[in-house]
């Protein structure tokens, strides 16, 4: 029988990032990562140190909290983490969505896995440079090709600073044919240190126009919406 390790389970709320920016969402944040990203800012759901706050649920468990939450209602249900990917979803995936319930799921693309043909939007997060991370690109595109039957996948790319920049240019070379969503970083993961908003416009500011004087229009540049509203709070 499958064990989930979830970190939480909240909403609805609306998906703040990326290709489903405002719709509305339920997050299941599983526990566990193979990535260690020195800006992460949902270490609860990665470091091994908060491991005794993972829940072992089974997908039945899941879907039941999902189903309470939405008071039955079918929403987009996101899997986030940590690395949902490393986990076997599969079975929570077909729980919902014989119930009309969708699921998105997002990753950095270092783990294939079947069932995420069987997702409405897959979301494949390579990590920059200023992440301390290296990217396996075979193994991204084994992502790619595993994520064929769904819906939709695209490519979502945070960027801190030019090399993130010119590194995320490269990375769109490589996938062309997956659309591509920008985001400025957020230095800022302390969830009870206050946003700067002026800050957060001035980092999304030099994005767009670095885009812009590069004539590069391929990608579709958003702010985190959450942060907007909540800042880092947790479970928003």
């Amino acid at each position: 029988m499958t064990t989930l390790r979830i970190a939480e389970i909240f909403g609805p709320t609306i998906q703040g990032e990326g290709a489903l920016i405002g719709e509305p969402t339920l997050f299941v944040r599983a526990g566990g990562c193979d990535y260690r990203c020195t800006w992460c800012d949902s270490m609860h759901a990665v470091d091994s140190a908060f491991r005794h706050d993972w829940a072992p649920m089974s997908p039945q468990a899941v879907w039941e909290e999902l189903h309470r939450l939405s008071e039955g209602q079918p929403v987009t249900v996101s899997l986030s983490g940590g690395n949902p990917a490393i986990q076997d979803f599969g079975p929570l995936i077909a729980l919902g969505r014989a119930q009309g319930y969708r699921f998105a799921c997002e990753t950095q693309g270092s783990v294939a896995r079947p069932w995420f043909s069987d997702l409405d939007t897959l979301v494949l997060s390579p990590k920059p440079p200023s992440s301390g991370e290296r990217v396996d690109w075979d193994i991204f595109a084994d992502c790619v090709e595993a994520g064929r039957g769904a819906r939709s996948t695209v490519m979502k790319i945070v960027i801190f600073d030019q090399t993130d920049y010119d590194w995320a240019k490269d990375a769109h070379g490589r996938h062309p044919d997956l659309p591509l969503y920008l985001q400025p970083g957020n230095p800022e993961v302390d969830p009870e240190t206050p946003v700067d908003p002026q800050a957060l416009a001035d980092r999304l500011g030099w994005l767009t126009e670095t885009a812009m004087a590069d004539r590069w229009f391929a990608p579709r540049i958003l702010p985190q919406l959450h942060v907007l509203i909540w800042g880092n709070k947790r479970g928003v």
